[in-house]
């Protein structure tokens, strides 16, 4: 397994030798750089850590800053880890997209999707809403309708589809087809989760 932190830039379109325009998403990778290695016999299992970015040292934790000071390395916007890693690398090495990827290779990305806020059963789940505007219906045209039985069981069941928060959550967009590489700029085929200047990774 293979991986690299990034940030989404946006969206664009490409067209292929068959004059066909193809969705895509440009993600620059560059400033990436090895934090830690973990080995079987220090830590129990193989991994990678990836740091990204950089923040001032007031706005993390003291842990964070404890850690980044432990591995020599400035304070970091983001810290991933990358368990299995089959590219031979060492701490403070700097991880460049061509090392890792090629044009044609298609990739897993993994980011944090927008937050949508406090949503209804029509825009979270699809719901139709109840009936028509006929019939004596008023101000039922988005509501979700019947949840729950009589008088057996007398309550609703668990899991049942109601209103709630909506986004914000870690969404894994899977088989990706790179299809350019430029510099650092990752730019892959459709839409990865996330707003622009969101943080995603990218694995194989």
């Amino acid at each position: 397994m293979r991986g690299i932190v990034g940030r989404k830039v946006g969206m664009s379109s490409l067209w292929n030798s068959d004059g066909v325009v193809i969705p895509c998403t440009l993600i620059d990778c560059g400033g990436c750089k090895v934090v830690q290695i973990k080995t079987n016999d220090v830590d129990g299992y193989s991994a990678v850590q990836i740091g990204y970015g950089a923040k001032k040292e007031k706005n993390v934790s003291k842990s964070f800053r404890a850690h980044c000071k432990h591995n020599k390395c400035d304070v970091l916007l983001k810290i991933i880890e990358c368990r299995d890693f089959d590219v031979d690398v060492n701490s403070g090495d700097n991880l460049n997209v061509t090392d890792l990827f090629s044009e044609g290779d298609f990739v897993d990305v993994v980011g944090r999707s927008k937050g949508k806020g406090f949503q209804g059963v029509v825009k979270r789940h699809g719901f139709s809403g109840v009936g028509g505007t006929t019939h004596g219906q008023h101000n039922r045209l988005r509501a979700p309708g019947s949840v729950g039985a009589s008088s057996f069981p007398s309550r609703v069941f668990k899991g049942l589809r109601m209103a709630g928060r909506m986004g914000g959550e870690r969404v894994t967009v899977k088989n990706l087809e790179i299809l350019k590489i430029d510099g650092n700029v990752v730019v892959v085929a459709g839409c990865v989760p996330g707003s622009n200047n969101g943080i995603v990774f990218l694995q194989k």
